[in-house]
């Protein structure tokens, strides 16, 4: 069974920066992707990026540029570093991960069977 476990949300101005992480334990699946979604209060779920098992990146428009998505070294945890923050950034920040790679670019995110609890970002001055 596979866990997942964000942290490093918090508290950061317009134009700053912050790091999120998303480690995974009982990961033994060999093709796999792991998405980052966020909530915003009063709208929908939003995908935002992924990554496959091999290490090939995706990102949605409004954060394309921005954000950047990696893999931390042979560890199975996953680096979400978000620069040039904005207030529209605020949310609740889920991380998930599905079984096989699935298809290039935006996923549908309610495919993933595997979810964490979330890391609350807000962008505010």
């Amino acid at each position: 069974q596979v866990q997942l476990v964000e942290s490093g949300g918090g508290l950061a101005q317009p134009g700053g920066s912050l790091r999120l992480s998303c480690e995974a334990s009982g990961l033994t699946l060999r093709s796999y992707a792991v998405s980052w979604a966020r909530q915003a209060p009063g709208k929908e779920l939003e995908w935002i990026s992924k990554i496959f098992n091999t290490g090939t990146p995706f990102y949605a428009d409004s954060v394309k540029g921005r954000f950047t998505i990696r893999r931390e070294g042979a560890e199975n945890t996953w680096i979400l570093q978000m620069n040039n923050l904005k207030p529209e950034d605020t949310g609740l920040y889920i991380c998930a991960l599905r079984v096989g790679q699935g298809p290039r670019g935006e996923p549908n995110i309610r495919d993933y069977e595997y979810w964490g609890q979330g890391t609350q970002v807000t962008v505010s001055s």
